[in-house]
């Protein structure tokens, strides 16, 4: 067998959390034959089959998995084509280049590696996505997103393995029903394909795409203006993220964590105006203080996670047992120590209930929440569960 498989293999060194019980089988797969092998392994023993990336997005049980936790390994970056158009993908910002560039990486190529490879050749579109910690093959099914850019916009193909059939597949971007951190990977598609490789279009010498708020204040660049260089948006961005401990820094206290353990609020016209009204209601605006919203797909209203975090009552540094809330950003859960899962857990279900009962917002968790039984997690929606 070329797959090497092991047993019991402690997770949490895997993960940014670095928490949860290990893995009853785990292996590596550096192409695709090692993939389908291991579909077959799994299958031989009667174990279900969950793909690890870059261990970012995860919480994981503190009894482990129950499975074979497959990461798949395979790597490369390399340009298809220059400067011509790419069918199927939507790219925002700096429109008017004479074409594109197709640049397809390996699934477990570190995200920021291909970041900072596409701002150094000069490749915009994914400058905004710097310093986000991860693989590549995790970016389509959450569809990452930051400060105003989303992968969404730059994906043309996702390669992967049909789970039922072992075959190799070309899925379209327009295919994979991207929405705010969300695909069909994590819907329909659930389980069904391991990605090996994902296809980007990029622009190469357009510009910087700077329409999120906080990033035109931190280069001081107006709405409507010229864009910055792509290197000084990259240097921007991941200053924002290591100011809000969103980077990878041992050093770093709050650096243990899963990013943002909450996505931002969607919600419906009507049921967004009566939010508002509850907000206003509650007397947590401080005087001129506007509630932060921003408009999303089909006419919805997105509202800041971690603001209605903060005014239900939660303040950086909250702990729980060794789990507490970032003292740099509410949004981040972090582990201060040999936090368990069941901590983590406890706080996020304190602080999706206090947001619930003060303005009536059911906040959703995004990272995977995986190990755990189905009624240990319905309350906090969304994750996946073996």
């Amino acid at each position: 067998m070329s797959l090497d498989v092991r047993e019991s293999v402690p997770l949490a060194p895997l993960t940014t959390l670095g928490v949860g019980g290990p893995a009853r089988y785990f292996a590596e797969a550096a192409d695709e034959a090692a993939v389908v092998e291991a579909f077959r392994f799994a299958e031989a023993r009667g174990v279900p089959l969950f793909v690890l990336g870059g261990g970012s997005n995860l919480l994981v049980a503190d009894r482990g998995i129950d499975a074979l936790v497959l990461r798949v390994r395979v790597r490369g970056i390399e340009l298809l084509r220059g400067r011509e158009e790419a069918s199927g993908a939507e790219t925002g910002g700096g429109g008017g280049e004479a074409g594109r560039a197709l640049v397809r990486a390996g699934a477990g190529e570190a995200w920021d590696d291909l970041v900072a490879r596409s701002v150094a050749e000069g490749w915009a579109g994914l400058e905004c996505l710097s310093g986000i910690p991860g693989d590549v093959g995790a970016t389509p099914i959450q569809n990452v997103g930051a400060y105003g850019q989303e992968v969404a916009e730059t994906i043309v193909e996702v390669r992967a393995i049909d789970r039922a059939t072992g075959a190799a597949v070309v899925l379209s971007g327009a295919d994979c029903g991207f929405g705010y951190r969300d695909s069909r990977f994590k819907r329909a598609w659930r389980g069904r394909y391991v990605i090996t490789a994902v296809t980007f279009a990029l622009r190469p010498g357009g510009a910087a795409t700077v329409r999120y708020p906080e990033l035109q204040r931190a280069l001081a660049a107006p709405a409507g203006g010229a864009a910055p260089p792509l290197g000084e948006v990259r240097s921007a961005v991941i200053a924002l993220r290591r100011g809000k401990s969103m980077v990878l820094d041992p050093a770093d206290e709050n650096g243990r964590s899963a990013g943002s353990f909450f996505m931002n609020p969607t919600l419906a016209p009507g049921a967004a105006a009566g939010v508002l009204a509850r907000i206003e209601a509650a007397g947590v605006l401080a005087p001129g203080e506007a509630i932060p919203q921003f408009p999303a797909d089909g006419g919805r209203v997105k509202l800041s996670a971690a603001w209605l975090i903060e005014r239900a009552g939660f303040a950086r540094g909250t702990r729980h047992g060794a789990a507490g809330i970032s003292t740099r950003h509410t949004l981040a859960l972090v582990n201060r120590g040999g936090a368990t899962a069941e901590e983590l857990l406890g706080l996020a279900r304190r602080v999706r209930q206090g947001v619930l009962d003060r303005f009536g917002v059911a906040l959703s968790a995004e990272p995977d929440l995986v190990g755990f039984a189905p009624g240990e997690i319905a309350d906090l929606v969304g994750g996946a569960h073996l």
